[in-house]
């Protein structure tokens, strides 16, 4: 029973994550978490590996069909980035276990850092339009930008969540369904070499293969149905609903801190 709302978790939370753009691990992994049935280093590892597969439709998905809106002068060296800060993310999460016996603590840590990024990202979104942005195009900041979203991708296990769409509103003044689709195309490399560094250093927690295939199976199912809506809907209802998410976002971290401790 409690795989099968593992299932639910991730097909919704990857119809939401197809909308905005925030990969879906910003819900999956604090849910989850909330059910204390797995240790957080899987929960992790297998958001990820959802997430991944979510991405990965939508973004060959727009590829093939030619409807791509982003930008190779700042994707792509964004997108490499998010590769590196992939891999300095999972190193970071690594030392921060190692410190402590207690997978609570590390999971404290990663609710906090989470609640921190969302409610910030809630101020923002509350108050962009007030807010000046920026239009960078410079490869090298762009690098370090991607660099920044990998480390809190891999680091909190969210596969990019909120923090990215910040980033690029701010940064790139790109508008929410654009920057959505960017932000897919960032989280799709980051959680690559996230997946690539855990397999190479042999880090791969326990877990059962059927847990994984669902998740898996949810996430993509999610990203097709995520996708269509999005085609559907309006910015204003995508900003509505995102700011919506982040509150329930912030009520659930809040609870997961409270468990960990």
């Amino acid at each position: 029973m409690i795989y099968l709302i593992f299932l639910i978790v991730c097909f919704g939370a990857s119809i939401v994550g197809a909308i905005c753009g925030i990969g879906g691990g910003v819900i999956i992994k604090p849910v989850l978490d909330s059910f204390g049935v797995l240790d957080v280093s899987a929960i992790s590892f297998l958001s990820g590996c959802t997430v991944l597969s979510m991405t990965a439709y939508s973004v060959l998905r727009n590829k093939i069909s030619g409807e791509s809106h982003v930008s190779m002068k700042t994707g792509f060296p964004l997108a490499m980035g998010a590769a590196v800060g992939g891999l300095i993310g999972k190193w970071l999460f690594s030392y921060v276990k190692s410190l402590s016996s207690d997978p609570n603590k590390v999971g404290a840590v990663q609710a906090l850092c989470l609640l921190i990024v969302t409610f910030g990202t809630l101020i923002y979104t509350i108050y962009k339009a007030k807010i000046k942005t920026y239009k960078v195009d410079n490869a090298v900041v762009c690098i370090m930008i991607g660099i920044f979203l990998g480390i809190m991708s891999s680091f909190l296990g969210i596969g990019g969540g909120p923090i990215n769409l910040v980033v690029l509103f701010f940064f790139f003044s790109m508008s929410t369904k654009i920057a959505a689709e960017n932000s897919l195309y960032v989280i799709f490399f980051s959680q690559i070499a996230s997946l690539i560094s855990t397999l190479v250093t042999g880090s791969v927690p326990d877990f059962q293969l059927g847990v994984l295939l669902l998740m898996v199976a949810g996430g993509i199912a999610g990203g097709i149905c995520g996708r269509a809506i999005n085609k559907k809907i309006n910015e204003k209802t995508v900003d509505k609903l995102f700011i919506a998410l982040m509150l329930l976002m912030i009520v659930i971290n809040i609870y997961n801190i409270y468990k960990f401790m």
